[in-house]
């Protein structure tokens, strides 16, 4: 049956929406944490502006790829009851609503492990994935910067889960902040978080800048987003870096970058399941 012309206008013009949206939003966060990068270890992107160059083309491209699927799911809720987003705050007990934000987290990460993990086999690592590993070492920018291919995997996550796992407005606003922040500080090159949540008992089940810094480094290993979870229980876990010996061995090298890891696309033909 044919989509009349209002209809197919107003989700288009959703999906536009939604990409102007996760782009400025990209551009905002990671602009941000890359000016305190800059602030606090100055000196530690030097000579990366191709680079960042590169991130942010590849990242604005992505913020399409995302922005597609989130405006037809978000025209869809609004207009046809799409979801299972519920604008009542009443509609489920109060104390939901985190709980609902800890399954997104938690199913999220599962989605991102595994499509992850597959990204490292031999073929869709040179197909795709290793677009995001050309970033050596990964900056502030890099936290969408992937072949479409990779942004195809990570864009349908959350409006999928929609369709699953009953959550509020709020909730999910929740979620996709700290699926921004995570996104970014994972890649900045060092720690902006307090030790607690990196050391100790807690840092043991949370991922931060040093857990996916030695993934970007080893290529093999470390393969979540938000939880260790996967990787201990699958014997992928990799540990967490040294960012105090990193920048150390930067700074004595006088450049702005660690050549750890090898060849990306040699890297990748070794990397699998």
């Amino acid at each position: 049956m044919a989509v009349p012309m209002h209809v197919a206008l107003a989700i288009l013009l959703s999906a536009v929406a939604m990409t102007v949206i996760v782009g400025v939003r990209y551009l905002i966060v990671s602009g941000a944490f890359a000016a305190a990068t800059r602030a606090k270890h100055p000196g530690l992107y030097a000579g990366l502006d191709p680079q960042i160059r590169r991130e942010i083309l590849w990242s604005l491209a992505s913020a399409a790829i995302y922005g597609i699927p989130a405006g037809i799911v978000a025209w869809g809720w609004q207009n046809r009851g799409w979801t299972r987003i519920y604008a009542d705050v009443h509609a489920f007990p109060l104390w939901y609503l985190p709980v609902s934000v800890l399954l997104f987290l938690v199913a999220h990460d599962s989605w991102f492990y595994w499509t992850h993990r597959w990204m490292h086999l031999p073929a869709p690592f040179r197909i795709a994935h290793a677009v995001h590993h050309a970033s050596r070492p990964p900056t502030a920018w890099a936290a969408m910067a992937f072949h479409p291919v990779e942004a195809l995997t990570g864009a349908v996550a959350i409006p999928l889960l929609v369709f699953v796992i009953p959550i509020h407005p709020a909730a999910l606003a929740v979620v996709l902040t700290v699926m921004t922040v995570m996104g970014v500080t994972n890649h900045m090159g060092w720690e902006v978080f307090p030790a607690f949540m990196w050391r100790g008992r807690l840092g043991a089940w949370l991922i931060t800048a040093s857990h996916h810094q030695r993934h970007h480094e080893q290529y093999r290993g470390n393969y979540g987003l938000y939880f260790r979870f996967w990787d201990r229980l699958c014997g992928t876990d990799r540990g967490i870096g040294d960012f105090a010996r990193d920048h150390a061995r930067r700074a004595g090298r006088g450049q702005g970058r660690v050549r750890g890891g090898g060849d990306a696309a040699a890297a990748g033909s070794d990397a699998g399941l």
